[in-house]
């Protein structure tokens, strides 16, 4: 009996710190995002009586709001800047919403973010270069935005990245080079921007990398053989862009290929057999310049302009 007595209170202990709620800081932070983005108007509202982690949306752990996803839930407004506050947030999902606004200059203030997905928004401006700041960052998503700008040039401090989609906005500039320290990197997804410049040596380093595509951008220069290290690769789309000389035939060597897409470019030359072979290779298509004859007999796509 009596050590029953003694469990009781170690019980109740328990139970209050297993269901306590999250402190007034955090929980005004959210009444405070939630104001900003028309929370009235949401699919799925939040009933602000409720205890936070009841919340749609909104996941708890140790007392702390660790993810906020709200995807496909009809955001409108800004997003605050209060939010990077939240001291243990992982994951803040906003996919398929209408916030408008930029994304906020302070974000290099959150120290546990690791999942970003602000993509399909209404979002402009430019990415902030603090963003590299955030050291436990996982991944990137901001495709379909309004984003304009440059690719910030420390993008290389994100060693933990393995994503970046930016595709489907108005990023200028060139690719940094610094995106070659990026070695736990699996998506590189940046068409249908305006990205100029060369595709830099320094992407051969990206061992980890199995999607490239920087198609529909106005990028110039050779594809550098080195491109044919990256033995992981299962799409490289570089299409629709100003690429010339000679495809490398070391692009031969990547023998988990499904998708390549290299046509509507200026290459001087057509395309060892050896690349069209590949096994792997389902989705192929070379459009070549006026001046080369598509000769080659594969079961592909391979046009004449």
């Amino acid at each position: 009996m009596r050590t029953l007595k003694l469990l009781i209170p170690v019980f109740l202990i328990f139970t209050s710190v297993s269901f306590a709620n999250v402190n007034k800081c955090e929980k005004d932070i959210l009444i405070s995002f939630y104001e900003a983005t028309n929370g009235s108007n949401w699919n799925q509202t939040w009933d602000l009586s409720e205890p936070v982690n009841n919340w749609f949306g909104i996941t708890v752990e140790n007392n702390h709001v660790v993810e906020i996803n709200l995807s496909f839930n009809n955001l409108s407004g800004v997003i605050t800047s209060e939010i990077v506050n939240l001291p243990n947030l992982r994951v803040l999902n906003l996919h398929m919403n209408s916030i408008e606004g930029s994304i906020p200059k302070n974000i290099g203030d959150f120290t546990t973010l690791e999942n970003l997905n602000l993509s399909f928004n209404q979002i402009n401006g430019e990415i902030p270069t603090t963003i590299c700041e955030i050291e436990s960052l996982k991944s990137i998503v901001l495709f379909m935005n309004q984003l304009d700008g440059t690719i910030p040039a420390n993008i290389g401090n994100l060693n933990n990245l393995e994503e970046l989609t930016l595709f489907n906005n108005n990023i200028t500039g060139f690719l940094p080079n610094s995106i070659g320290d990026l070695k736990n990197l699996r998506i590189l997804h940046l068409s249908s921007n305006n990205i100029e410049g060369v595709l830099p040596l320094q992407i051969s380093n990206l061992s980890q990398l199995e999607l490239l595509s920087v198609f529909d951008n106005k990028m110039i220069g050779q594809i550098p053989t080195e491109i044919g290290n990256l033995n992981k690769l299962t799409e490289l789309s570089l299409a629709n862009n100003s690429f010339d000389g000679e495809v490398p035939s070391e692009i031969a060597q990547l023998n988990n290929l499904v998708t390549l897409m290299l046509n509507n470019n200026n290459f001087d030359s057509n395309i060892d057999e050896a690349i069209a072979n590949i096994p792997t290779l389902v989705d192929f298509k070379f459009i070549s310049s006026p001046k080369i004859k598509a000769t080659m007999s594969v079961n592909s796509t391979i046009v004449s302009d």
